[in-house]
């Protein structure tokens, strides 16, 4: 009935906000440079040779430039292979962590704010409880339980505590969303609430989820760099985090091995630079008034 036009104006919205995203300086550029330095490491990583990232093969204590191009560690190991699989696996436990994270916080901030009465209540109960635990104890009292976690393993569960922030707001914008007419002739149309939630209401939110996905990437790789440095990371599997703290435990510092801390330490920080222009490039794009004053 109108649903349909209704529908193809949230399609043709959606496509602007693209156009939109592409448009913006802050988010391409940054967007981009981070794409290539994960590709990178991912290509790197495959074309080297796996007994290379745990054995010595390199003499112990070389500083960049000395026959390596990121030195060595104490371990006779090189800095730059280690970062071939550290910065792809960070990526990985982000991208997770964050992709948990905000489809949960959606879908319970959708179903609370659509249907109400007791559902509402239970869950409304249940977002405030996590929300006024801090999170990063859960997070170091499992990792000090469940020792010898993957980095899968290590995403998900720092995933699985991120999803209140943004079912507390998606429940605030359903709200409001529910009451307006689109809605009403969706249900009058037949459509079930869930499909009133995917198809009507989710759209709307495409912009600020996009933004809180980046948000919850960049929370999420700090949340296991602390949890790594602390030594409660995967310690199987290298990290940024595990190269800081492997770097802090063979006494890096005193030693004066400048490269095998800093190396890892100027990789997050640029990451963390490049995630964060690309979550001002979401805002500005859905914040009008950024919009406007950019």
């Amino acid at each position: 009935m109108a649903v349909a036009p209704v529908q193809q104006t949230v399609v043709e919205s959606r496509r602007g906000v693209l156009w939109d995203l592409l448009r913006n300086r802050k988010f391409t550029i940054a967007g981009g440079i981070f794409l290539v330095i994960v590709l990178t490491a991912l290509v790197a990583g495959a074309l080297i040779d796996p007994a290379l990232r745990l054995s010595g093969s390199f003499p112990q204590r070389l500083p960049p430039g000395e026959g390596t191009l990121l030195g060595t560690n104490a371990l006779g190991q090189s800095i730059a292979i280690q970062l071939t699989e550290a910065i792809p696996n960070s990526v990985l436990v982000g991208l997770v962590a964050a992709t948990v994270g905000t489809l949960l916080g959606a879908l319970i901030g959708f179903v609370s704010g659509y249907f109400g009465g007791k559902v509402d209540a239970v869950l409304r109960v249940l977002i405030d409880v996590f929300l006024s635990v801090p999170s990063l104890l859960f997070l170091i009292l499992i990792a000090s339980l469940v020792r010898g976690v993957g980095v899968l393993a290590m995403a998900l569960i720092i995933g699985a505590f991120a999803w209140p922030s943004p079912a507390r707001q998606v429940r605030a914008q359903v709200l409001s969303l529910k009451e307006r007419g689109f809605v009403q002739v969706a249900r009058l149309s037949g459509m079930t609430g869930m499909e009133i939630i995917l198809i009507e209401l989710m759209p709307y939110m495409f912009q600020w989820l996009g933004a809180n996905f980046v948000n919850a990437f960049i929370a999420a790789v700090l949340a296991e760099s602390g949890l790594s440095i602390l030594g409660l990371g995967p310690s199987r599997e290298m990290t940024l985090g595990m190269m800081i703290y492997w770097a802090l435990s063979y006494s890096a510092i005193f030693q004066n091995l400048w490269w095998w801390w800093l190396s890892p330490v100027i990789a997050l920080m640029v990451l963390f630079l490049l995630l964060y222009l690309v979550h001002l490039g979401f805002d500005e794009v859905s914040n009008p008034r950024l919009r406007a004053e950019g």
